[in-house]
């Protein structure tokens, strides 16, 4: 069988980056393609007290020339060599409205009613009031690093998010790639560090006085540095070449001043999803 990469797992707005999918050489003019459907349990927004349970939707699609979709996701392979991967990345932001959800997939259009109302002295849902965050198409890039055939250090950074299109993110991490046991299991570990510019973290936890005004919570400056650390897990279960059950859990803690927002109500966070894909 053709070596297993992790499946990037789309529609949760505001988990942990993804991660590009490993270099799969195949022959020229061919690809490899997993589409899927599943249920994730995630935190309405970062930072959110309460999960809500979502359809999920699974896309990964690698092509011989080292194009690939990955989720919300897609980028390119530029490095022959086995020990580096490089390339451009593209990825979608998620619209987060004033209720916290996040809109459709690659949604571009976002609606907003706007009502009178007298604001709350203590919020039940801290951004509701507040300006939706628009969903944004981020541009940059990736690399990553073997230190071993099964251990790679990950890195990439995105420009675009925002409403003003000008949030940038940082992802550092390492990856313990698909350990296998027996025949049809395989694990995937990870863990990173996300590190955010002011413009980010002030579109996503910043508080300013008219979203005061709207929303009662008090107003609040982000300042740029550490986000968020995160582990993950990963078990691909196949059924058959075909066939597979994939399932992640990943736990998130928010750092500096992220964690300090007056909209986080839980600095930790827990999203679980599993899914069933075909393999084509």
């Amino acid at each position: 069988m053709t070596k297993l990469f992790a499946l990037a797992l789309a529609a949760v707005a505001n988990t942990a980056a993804a991660q590009t999918p490993a270099t799969n050489p195949m022959p020229d003019g061919s690809r490899d393609m997993y589409v899927g459907l599943g249920v994730v349990s995630a935190p309405r927004y970062e930072g959110a007290r309460t999960s809500e349970r979502h359809a999920l939707p699974v896309l990964q699609v690698q092509w011989s020339n080292g194009v690939f979709v990955s989720g919300m996701g897609a980028g390119m392979h530029l490095s022959r060599a086995p020990q580096v991967e490089y390339g451009p990345l593209i990825e979608v932001q998620p619209r987060r409205d004033e209720s916290g959800r996040s809109g459709e997939i690659g949604s571009a259009t976002d609606t907003r009613i706007s009502i009178i109302k007298l604001p709350p002295t203590t919020p039940e849902n801290r951004p509701e009031g507040m300006a939706p965050v628009h969903a944004r198409l981020q541009a940059g890039g990736f690399l990553n690093i073997y230190l071993a055939p099964d251990w790679r250090l990950t890195s990439s950074m995105l420009y675009g998010a925002g409403n003003a299109r000008n949030g940038a993110r940082l992802d550092l991490g390492v990856q313990r790639l698909a350990t296998t046991i027996g025949d049809a299991h395989r694990i995937t570990l990870s863990a990173g560090l996300a590190i955010a510019n002011r413009s980010y973290n002030q579109a996503f936890f910043g508080v300013d006085e008219a979203d005061s005004r709207a929303s009662g919570n008090p107003m609040f400056a982000a300042g740029g540095g550490r986000k968020d650390a995160r582990l993950a897990a990963r078990w691909n279960w196949a059924w058959s070449p075909s066939w597979m059950l994939t399932s992640s859990v990943q736990a998130t803690h928010l750092l500096g001043s992220p964690r300090h927002s007056p909209l986080v109500e839980r600095p930790t966070n827990l999203t679980v999803s599993t899914a069933i894909a075909y393999r084509f």
